[in-house]
């Protein structure tokens, strides 16, 4: 099973796609660290911020475990408010990585020593 990892750089704003087969991200929850290393980027630290499944449920934090569930919301990840004190029910994944999920967010903690999209860094 792959994983589609999307790594998000906070100081240029740009985002990166990368693909694992690593069974080392099955168990772990959003808000948890990962070395870089596991998408082939060496002394970075990365944090887990979200995901999604094979059918398009995003993973949602307060969610516990990794099954789907339906839940009543009325804000937050997994739905767009169009009106105040709208609620509705929707489908969502829970924090935990399992093999259903195929894209996993994360943003950068820690930088290493190479740059992360492969550019040479400005010396400005």
């Amino acid at each position: 099973m792959a994983f589609k990892v999307v790594v998000s750089d906070s100081k240029t704003g740009k985002s990166y796609q990368f693909e694992t087969e690593s069974n080392a991200l099955i168990g772990k929850k959003i808000g948890d660290e990962i070395s870089g290393s596991i998408v082939e980027l060496e002394g970075y630290k990365l944090k887990i911020t979200g995901g999604s499944d094979r059918c398009g449920f995003a993973m949602r934090h307060d969610i516990h475990g990794a099954m789907k569930m339906r839940v009543l919301l009325k804000e937050g990840p997994g739905y767009n408010v169009k009106e105040k004190g709208l609620r509705r029910r929707k489908s969502l994944r829970g924090n935990t990585i399992s093999k259903d999920i195929t894209l996993i967010n994360t943003k950068v903690v820690e930088y290493g020593s190479a740059p992360l999209g492969g550019e040479p860094e400005s010396t400005e």
